[in-house]
């Protein structure tokens, strides 16, 4: 019968805490730059201008963010009813089972989107300032 060896107890060499150092640098630069990307975003946001609705790959409407109304969105079967107030737009009420667009923050940057599958309806922020990136091809 062979015995197993028990497992080495001797302290870090100097290689191995040279390694552990190199990976917590390494790891420590990752998150920072992820941090900073976040950040970077976060700050470089621009503020929405309209919201378009679209029903079924078509246009329902398109409304500034800046007047204060409810839309009722009709879609085959169901509904939704879209709130826009305070530069914002929000889904206050849909027929569909799951709940999940009305459930879905309000939306008011460029680029946001709130989507209500069962009811086919996209509701998506448009800003006009320059600022924005565009799509690259």
């Amino acid at each position: 019968m062979r015995m197993n060896k028990k497992a080495s107890t001797a302290p870090l060499t100097a290689g191995s805490t040279k390694k552990l150092r190199n990976d917590i640098i390494l790891i420590s630069a990752l998150l920072l730059t992820v941090l900073i990307a976040a950040l970077a975003l976060f700050l470089l946001r621009v503020k929405g201008d309209t919201v378009t609705v679209s029903v079924d790959g078509k246009l329902f409407g398109e409304y500034s963010l800046g007047d204060a109304r409810v839309v009722e969105i009709q879609s085959g079967d169901g509904y939704n009813i879209l709130v826009i107030e305070d530069g914002k737009a929000y889904i206050r009420q849909a027929s569909c089972p799951d709940g999940i667009c009305s459930s879905h923050r309000p939306i008011g940057h460029g680029g946001e989107s709130i989507i209500c599958l069962p009811n086919k309806v996209v509701i998506e922020v448009h800003t006009q300032d320059q600022r924005t990136p565009d799509v690259i091809s």
